[in-house]
């Protein structure tokens, strides 16, 4: 039994410090990327990628042009995180057109089409994931968050900010 327990410990320890480099390796990102939503400029300096709300409280992206010459500016690479970012919208079914829709506000902000996207909380069914899939967009989950250091706007994540830059 004791020799079966060191191999489960060596065997977490493995995995822990692999998820460790990993984690330290890959692209940092930044959710909840939105003109409504303060956002420490700290954070979005360290992130390699941004994941914007297309419309944050009914409140479209591209009405705020500055803002979005501004994230531009920044050279970041770019994913749509969402449409509204409400807590079960991805699990709801979501129109062609509503989703096409949102891809046209990231597109008339930015001047392209989003090529990833987020569902907001990492929550979504089967039938919008095939609706992503159909809009030629790269769908990042779960898994994806477990490998990468993402920050949120506002703090707002499951865990701080400032763990994410200690692990």
């Amino acid at each position: 039994m004791k020799k079966f327990t060191k191999i489960i410990l060596i065997v977490i320890l493995v995995l822990g410090l692999i998820l460790f480099f990993l984690r330290a390796l890959s692209p940092r990102e930044i959710d909840d990327i939105h003109p409504l939503r303060a956002c420490e400029q700290e954070y979005i300096e360290k992130a390699d990628i941004l994941w914007v709300i297309p419309k944050y409280q009914n409140f479209p992206i591209s009405k705020n042009q500055t803002w979005c010459k501004e994230i531009l500016s920044l050279n970041k690479t770019l994913g749509m995180h969402g449409i509204t970012h409400s807590y079960y919208e991805f699990e709801n079914n979501i129109s062609d057109e509503e989703f096409k829709k949102a891809i046209q506000e990231f597109e008339d902000c930015f001047g392209y089409n989003p090529t990833m996207f987020k569902p907001p909380y990492l929550k979504i069914s089967k039938q919008n994931k095939k609706l992503i899939k159909n809009n030629n967009l790269q769908l990042r989950t779960g898994y994806h968050q477990t490998i990468h250091k993402v920050y949120h706007c506002q703090n707002s994540g499951r865990f701080p900010n400032k763990f994410h830059d200690i692990f």
